[in-house]
């Protein structure tokens, strides 16, 4: 049998994703506001889902805050 050619490999380069910072650390924010719609809108979609961690880049703790806030304000029908 013939030995095939051996094919030279070829690595692909990863792009280095920055880190993604927790806007709300950076502000110093305690308690995130049911009643602030403008800053609950940034954090949904358009049908109105709550937005992961991994795509906001918010921490454990705002997170949970913002999730809390959301589902309130929605039971008081301020957003969607």
């Amino acid at each position: 049998m013939a030995a095939m050619a051996a094919k030279p490999m070829r690595r692909r380069k990863r792009k280095l994703a920055r880190k993604k910072v927790c806007r709300l650390c950076e502000v110093k924010m305690s308690y995130i506001d049911f009643k602030d719609v403008e800053l609950l809108r940034r954090y949904q979609t358009e049908q109105g889902k709550i937005l992961p961690r991994r795509i906001t880049g918010n921490c454990f703790h705002h997170q949970r805050m913002l999730c809390e806030a959301v589902k309130r304000a929605r039971n008081l029908a301020m957003v969607l």
